[in-house]
């Protein structure tokens, strides 16, 4: 089906827009109404829901470009044709250099061994990204299972030369921040207590027996062991062959590799402020993807949201009052460097940061706004919110703004933001080979793009700024916040 079939026709755009709008008769009093041009929003929320070009850029990156782990040739391609984009649409842009981790995956099978229990099974797995290669001939070692970190330390040395198996029960999309660090951390911990190997099951939330990669962490000087993600099938299979009792057995062979740090970069745009050209809002999602998939939600639907935001605002007949700037970070996935970068090189400048934002929850429809600022920050941002009302996102969320490429801004102090979108089927696909094109609705995406849109230009030209939030305690979390899904949600 083209993508015309899928997006809004005119007449429903006009509509939503007229519906955004307050009725004459619950008008803000004149002096309020006056500082918020509600106008502007047709000339961003309309285009943004009628002409599918965020849904078209979508289709160049994931069908055109492809995977794009950071140090790839993939993800090379996606700087130059982000570089591209921009100028296309006439927005200023430039690249910016970042050093990443090149990380390769290369072969990667296993399989339960047969014994008096069990004739053997497959294991559909995948090398968790940073994992180092098993031998040619394989890992072959007895499972022991895990279901936290606090379990294993307690076993002690028992684990050595063992397979740790890190099983959990994530169901739902708020799951993913109590369990990353099974995946995260673990296999580290598992290493130092001298285990052979690990398997975790994957941080999924619906599976065909499709295994969910990810990053893991190995301190420099510290041992590593090759690492994989199970399916959540085979994670139940296991369990069930322990909890049967006598000893189960796997084999597993990796031949992922690390290679030399490589050069890249971050792409980064702006539009200038016409009054206040030296204050930034900040708006970003991350351009790298895993090597599986084509990293349609995670992150290509932030990157053309932003992208499209950006053109959007260009065309506006008059710039915001702020300068609005749009980075598309390099390695999110396995290293955070890109973040880090920019966060060192525009150190001079954060302290006019008013605010940032970084996309990277899908391509859900739009849920409601967060924020993370000092106080007053809801109060200031209400009267803008009228055009959010039809998009179905004029709601404050409960829970604070954030990101993984934007958190090196915290000792900053800087103001986040955010748009929240539905995220409850979002780790169905998540850091897998279906995180493609198909998985994301173009309505939906259309109407993230909006508000995102709405969002942004409210932050550039509200007369003014958010109060900068208190310096947080622990300024570099280990993982970012898991996304949250609606609170009409019942999860599955």
């Amino acid at each position: 089906m083209s993508v015309s079939a899928f997006v809004f026709s005119s007449s429903l755009a006009l509509k939503l827009l007229s519906a955004a709008a307050p009725a004459p008769a619950k008008a803000a009093p004149a002096a309020k109404a006056a500082a918020v041009p509600l106008s502007v929003s047709e000339k961003l929320v309309g285009p943004a829901l009628t002409e599918g070009h965020a849904y078209a850029r979508l289709a160049e990156l994931t069908d055109g470009i492809g995977p794009r782990l950071s140090g790839s040739e993939g993800a090379a391609a996606a700087v130059q044709w982000a570089l591209r984009s921009f100028q296309a649409d006439g927005v200023k842009a430039w690249t910016e250099p970042v050093k990443v981790p090149h990380w390769v995956r290369g072969e990667e099978r296993g399989e339960v061994l047969a014994s008096d229990k069990t004739r053997g099974h497959p294991l559909f797995l995948m090398a968790l990204g940073g994992s180092p290669p098993t031998a040619p001939e394989g890992l072959t070692a007895e499972v022991v299972e895990v279901t936290s970190l606090e379990a294993l330390a307690a076993l002690g040395d028992s684990v050595k030369g063992k397979v740790v198996f890190f099983n959990h029960a994530m169901a739902v999309a708020a799951d993913y921040g109590r369990f990353a660090g099974l995946r995260g951390r673990g296999p580290a911990q598992a290493a130092k207590q001298g285990a052979a190997g690990a398997l975790v099951r994957s941080l999924a939330t619906a599976s065909l027996r499709t295994p969910h990669t990810g990053s893991t962490r190995f301190e420099d000087g510290a041992p590593s062991i090759p690492a994989a993600s199970v399916t959540t099938e085979d994670a139940e299979l296991l369990h069930r062959l322990l909890a049967a009792g006598g000893p189960v057995r796997v084999k597993m062979v990796l031949g992922c590799s690390v290679l030399p740090d490589a050069d890249s970069h971050n792409v980064v745009a702006e539009i200038r402020g016409r009054e206040k050209p030296d204050e930034v809002v900040l708006i970003g999602a991350h351009l790298d993807s895993w090597d599986v998939g084509t990293g349609a939600h995670d992150d290509g639907a932030g990157v053309v949201m932003v992208m499209e935001a950006a053109r959007l605002l260009k065309k506006l007949p008059q710039a915001p009052r702020r300068t609005v700037r749009v980075v598309l970070y390099m390695n999110e996935e396995n290293g955070l460097a890109g973040g880090r970068a920019y966060a060192q090189a525009h150190a001079a400048e954060l302290s006019k940061h008013v605010a940032a934002m970084e996309m990277d929850s899908g391509g859900g429809r739009p849920v409601g706004v967060s924020v993370r600022a000092g106080e007053g920050a809801q109060d200031l941002l209400r009267p803008w919110m009228s055009p959010l009302v039809a998009l179905g996102a004029a709601n404050f969320s409960s829970r604070e703004a954030g990101g993984a490429d934007i958190s090196p801004l915290l000792p900053a102090r800087v103001p986040f933001f955010g748009v929240e979108v539905d995220a409850s089927r979002y780790f169905d696909v998540h850091h897998t080979h279906a995180d493609t094109l198909d998985k994301v609705d173009p309505q939906d995406l259309a109407r993230g793009t909006a508000a995102v849109a709405w969002v942004t230009y409210a932050l550039a030209e509200m007369p003014r700024t958010l109060e900068r939030p208190a310096a947080p305690a622990n300024p570099f979390p280990v993982a970012p916040p898991a996304p949250t899904p609606p609170k009409s949600a019942s999860g599955h």
